[in-house]
């Protein structure tokens, strides 16, 4: 009987036992090893580098949490979503609104923009998640251009030129400002979110999020409810980015529209489906690429942007699935 044979289930079967049974992503101890050496390498990284280095580095690890966030909503529920930058909007202004113009505390922010974010995603998910492809894709559009219209317009927000005086956090009375204590915050932020993602792939709704993705219909059919499962996903993928907005908004201390446009939806898709959706270890791997080129790129001058279009091109013209694809599907 053939591998794929094997992953189909019976006929017949509880929906309780196919969920069971749905086949689960499997890390072999070689990738163990090459993520404990990247993680080691990241932990000594300032001990090694100058402020352009960790500037650098911090920037990668926020690519990583979001395009992990947003594997969870196109590479485990197959959603396509090109609005996702609005949620990263939504958790770097609620910080930024509650500390610089209420007084809160850092800490307690992070929650309340959680739960902003579940508001958002369930606000526009509700309605609009029966839809698929390409309809999908137009409403999520839209979605993200009308969060970063509102935030333009806005007065508490700042208009359109920002929101400033953000406060920096503060852990057992040290305040975080050096640009090695935001590298940090971020990598241990990148560390949670693989955990997550990771338990949470193995859970019983992570093998109905791989269910829908392989077939709406045959999902429907043995008994998942397709609507609440994608919610389920896009709710999810919005906390990840709130929490990595929260930190963002901590660490520039100045926050405008132009840090979330559509261009920066597109860049976190693009590090997903580069590195090779519904696989944390390739979506990791294609975060770094998509943060890195331009910086390893700048020698070139102005034909930066066309070199680095060049290489993504030749990427997926010859691995079509990404670097680092599922095997699963």
């Amino acid at each position: 009987m053939s591998d794929e044979a094997k992953d189909v289930p019976a006929p017949g079967v509880p929906v309780e036992h196919m969920l069971a049974m749905a086949p689960a992503s499997s890390i072999s101890r070689p990738v163990i090893a090459m993520g404990v050496a990247v993680f080691l390498c990241a932990l000594a990284l300032p001990q090694f580098s100058n402020a352009y280095v960790l500037e650098v580095g911090t920037n990668v690890l926020l690519y990583v949490v979001l395009c992990l966030g947003l594997n969870v909503v196109v590479g485990y529920a197959g959603l396509l979503d090109l609005g996702y930058a609005a949620f990263f909007a939504v958790g770097a202004y609620t910080t930024g609104i509650l500390t610089a113009e209420f007084g809160f505390n850092f800490w307690l922010t992070i929650p309340i923009a959680m739960v902003a974010a579940c508001i958002a995603g369930i606000i526009i998910g509700t309605p609009t998640l029966r839809l698929r492809s390409d309809y999908l894709a137009i409403v999520t559009l839209g979605f993200g251009e009308i969060v970063r219209i509102i935030a333009r317009n806005l007065d508490i927000t700042g208009g359109a030129s920002g929101l400033i005086g953000i406060e920096r956090p503060e852990i057992f009375g040290f305040r975080l400002f050096q640009v090695q204590h935001f590298y940090y915050a971020f990598l241990a932020l990148a560390l949670v979110t693989v955990f997550v993602c990771l338990s949470v792939e193995r859970s019983r709704i992570g093998r109905a999020w791989l269910y829908v993705r392989y077939d709406e219909d045959a999902a429907a059919g043995i008994g998942i409810n397709r609507v609440s499962v994608k919610l389920q996903a896009y709710m999810m993928g919005a906390v990840i980015a709130s929490v990595a907005g929260c930190l963002y908004a901590a660490k520039m201390t100045a926050i405008s529209p132009e840090s979330f446009t559509f261009a920066q939806s597109l860049i976190i898709l693009l590090g997903v489906v580069l590195g090779g959706m519904g696989r944390i270890p390739g979506v990791v791997l294609g975060a770094i690429l998509v943060a890195l080129l331009p910086e390893v790129l700048r020698g070139v001058g102005t034909y930066r942007p066309l070199v680095t279009a060049l290489a993504l091109l030749a990427v997926m013209l010859f691995r079509p699935t990404g670097l680092w694809p599922d095997r699963r599907v």
